[in-house]
Order: structure tokens, then C-alpha cells, then sequence
């Protein structure tokens, strides 16, 4: 859906006056299905290990605080080992699993401990951590800002590429003395993208790519398609403040609302009008899933997305007339993915069905990673998988998981 600018500024005016007179509710369907539950959003009683209990079913678990050098406080939980021996004196490679945008770490443990990447790769003798991204309901602390000042959420995923993943890889390493195995879903295998064309992510030994996001030219999910052709995240940051975009939150519910129903969009099932069809998921995982996610972003970060969206290119925030005070040129500069070390080893899993990581972006990454050794560069096609199988899905094990073990014990020197 291609919108010009007399009908986005239309558009959009009939979606602020609609939102403005919706009744207070969160998205919901006469059908009796639900889209977002819970939309307050509360700070949690305690850290991950004891919000995650249930699923971890007798899992060590362990919680650090990570400081980052623009004064981010980040929770990272740890589980050091599974519930399977392995032999004396065997060294348990660390692994560290990031995850994607409007979720948190939680995400990684929300299926069964046969089914959840976090316990199966404890189970198979790695040393499992796992982040909290900024603003998420467990890394929402700040050195001097608070969630409720606008300056907290004065980020996007550039600030995630130089200051929190640095921040994270460093302590893991300074933690267990051992380079690490990363694993990155949708805006994780972003920020790996782009970390390793600056040459940055020191300390990894190989990286794992879920539903990789590099490019999002050929973007599906029409309700994304919507919001980014009439610029949502702009009108929002500019227009009326909104630095938090918190979907729990009754502003949000009420423009999404708003959003669906203006564009005309069936918005009942959100997970898919979002993500793609999902095959591989059961009733329950969902359940559970949207009882503890989506998380907060800023909403700064949905228009960062919404540019790479619109420009075809992958680059820095755009500040428009601000990028020369930013960057010094006059347009934000280009990650070069070309400048990925060729010997760097990479593992790619992407699906056909997904809306988000798109078959054809895929494959305009996967062209220029094209001259990357060929033992070094492992990539699996998933027919029937959509952006969320990859996580939450029932077969991900036999399918993904096992794939990504083997991998890792290949490149663990």
C-alpha cells in the first residue's frame, strides 16, 4: 500500500480523530479472541530468574546488571548449565542469545525446556546468557534518567550497535574468559549486521541469524507498511510526545485501534498480521507469549526502522537538516555490510512465509555476502517458517536448534 503525501497527511488526520474518540480499551475482537493482554505495564516484582521460574523447571539461573557507557542499567540473566552432565573439565562454551524488537529476553524460554533455545543449548553443555534490551520491563534503569523522561527514550538500534552490545559482549567475556557464540532474532541479527561491518563485535567467535533483518524493501506485513508510509513514528515523537512506545499502553492500543480500523486492515490476529503465518505454533505457547510480551521501545527506534523501510538502505538515524550537526554530510552514513570479514563464520536461517524477513531481502543480503568463504557461511531456507516460528515454534529444535549446535561446535576454537 503506497500512499502519496496529500493522502497520508488525510489518512492519518482521520486515524488521530478516530483514536481520539475510541472507548478506553486495549485491541480486542468481538470474535472473543485477544490481541494484547494486560495494558498496563508494571515494573516487575523481581528480575527475569524469578518472573521465568515456571519455565525454567529447576535451571540455575543467574542475574547481572550490565552498565553501558551512555548510563543504560541492562539486566542479563545467566543459566551457566543444564540439567544434562557433561564430562569433567569440559569447558561450556558461553553463548549469548539477543532478541528482536517489542519483546524481551524472556521470549527465549516461553516453550518447554525441550522446545526453548535458552534450556536446549544449556542442555548441550553451553554456557547460556541472555540480554534485556533498554526500555524492556526488566532493563528499564538509567545512571541519571528516568523511563518517564523523554531523554530515556532519546534512542534507536544505532545506540544498541556502539554502546549495548559492546557493553554486553564485554562483560561475558571479562565473566567467563571465553570469546562467545551469538545468537541474534530480527532486530538482534540487525545489530550484528551492523556491528560486524564496523569491525566491532570483538570477543565473538561465530553468530547465529534468525529471521535476518538487513533490508526490509520487500516488508509484508501490511499494517508495518501502513504505519511507515504515513509516518507514524514521526507524527508520534513530534506531534504529541509519545518518546515511549509502549503497546500495553492505552495511547498506543488506542492508535492501533485506530490504525486497523482506518486502513481497513483485519487486525484480529496481530501476531500474524505483523509476523507472517506462523506454522509451528501452539495455543498455549501463544497464550503465554502475549501474557509477558510485547515489550516498550522507543518509539524513535520504530521510525529508525521505518526509514530503512522507505529508503531501501540500511544506515544511521536520519535527522533530516540535523545530519550534518550529527554526522558532518548532509545524509546519515551506510552500514557496509560488504565489510564483513570474509572468514567470519555466519549461520542464516530465514523462512518463506515470513512477512517481517522477507524472502527477497534476504537474498539482496545474502548476494552481498556472496565472496564469504564457503565454510564459513552456513545458510537454511525454511519453506513454511514465519518470523516467529524461528523462537517460539514447536519443530524449531529438530529443525533450527540442532543446526545452530552444530554449527557452533564446528567454529569453537
Amino acid at each position: 500500500m503506497v500512499l502519496n503525501s496529500f493522502s497520508n497527511l488525510a489518512f492519518l488526520t482521520s486515524v488521530l480523530v478516530i483514536s481520539l474518540h475510541l472507548p478506553h480499551r486495549a485491541l480486542s475482537s468481538s470474535h472473543g479472541g485477544f490481541l494484547l493482554e494486560d495494558k498496563v505495564a508494571r515494573p516487575p516484582a523481581a528480575g527475569m530468574c524469578a518472573a521465568a521460574a515456571a519455565t525454567l523447571h529447576g535451571y540455575k539461573c543467574q542475574e547481572f546488571q550490565v552498565t553501558t557507557d551512555d548510563g543504560y542499567i541492562l539486566s542479563v540473566q545467566r543459566i551457566p548449565e543444564g540439567r544434562t552432565r557433561v564430562r569433567r573439565g569440559h569447558i561450556r562454551p558461553p553463548v549469548l542469545l539477543q532478541h528482536g524488537i517489542l519483546v524481551d529476553g524472556m521470549t527465549w524460554m516461553l516453550n518447554t525446556p525441550q522446545q526453548s533455545l535458552a534450556t536446549v543449548l544449556a542442555d548441550n553443555g553451553f554456557d547460556v546468557w541472555i540480554s534485556n534490551t533498554r526500555g524492556t520491563r526488566f532493563s528499564r534503569r538509567h545512571l541519571t534518567l528516568d523511563p518517564t523522561d523523554p531523554e530515556y527514550w532519546n534512542w534507536t538500534w544505532d545506540e544498541l550497535v556502539t554502546h549495548e552490545l559492546p557493553s554486553i559482549i564485554g562483560f561475558v567475556f571479562k565473566q567467563t574468559g571465553h570469546k562467545i557464540h551469538y545468537v541474534g532474532h530480527s532486530m538482534g541479527t540487525l545489530i550484528a549486521l551492523a556491528s560486524l561491518s564496523n569491525r566491532k563485535l570483538h570477543n565473538v567467535k561465530s553468530a547465529a541469524l534468525l529471521s535476518p533483518v538487513a533490508y526490509l524493501t520487500h516488508m509484508k506485513t501490511d499494517l508495518g507498511i501502513v504505519a511507515a508510509n504515513v509516518f507514524v513514528g514521526e507524527i508520534l515523537t513530534t506531534m504529541f510526545g509519545m518518546a515511549e512506545f509502549n503497546p500495553k499502553g492505552d495511547a498506543v492500543a488506542m492508535f492501533l485501534n485506530a490504525l486497523c480500523a482506518g486502513s481497513g486492515l483485519n487486525c484480529y490476529d496481530m501476531l500474524t498480521v505483523l509476523t507472517g503465518k506462523n506454522c509451528c505454533l501452539n495455543a498455549s505457547t501463544v497464550h503465554t507469549t502475549l501474557k509477558n510480551e510485547p515489550q516498550p521501545t522507543a518509539t524513535k527506534n520504530l521510525v529508525h526502522f521505518a526509514q530503512t523501510f522507505r529508503y531501501g538502505v540500511l544506515s544511521k538515524f536520519d535527522y533530516g537538516n540535523a545530519n550534518f550537526e550529527h554526522y558532518g554530510e548532509s545524509t546519515p552514513p551506510v552500514y557496509n555490510l560488504s565489510n564483513i570479514r570474509r572468514d567470519f563464520p555466519l549461520f542464516l536461517s530465514y523462512g518463506g512465509q515470513d512477512a517481517l524477513s522477507d524472502v527477497q531481502d534476504v537474498a539482496t543480503l545474502l548476494e552481498i555476502l556472496k565472496p564469504h568463504k564457503k565454510d564459513k557461511l552456513q545458510v537454511q531456507y525454511i519453506k513454511h517458517y514465519a518470523h516467529v516460528d524461528f523462537v517460539l515454534g514447536t519443530t524449531a529444535k529438530d529443525i533450527v536448534y540442532n543446526q545452530i549446535i552444530a554449527f557452533f561446535r564446528r567454529h569453537n576454537k
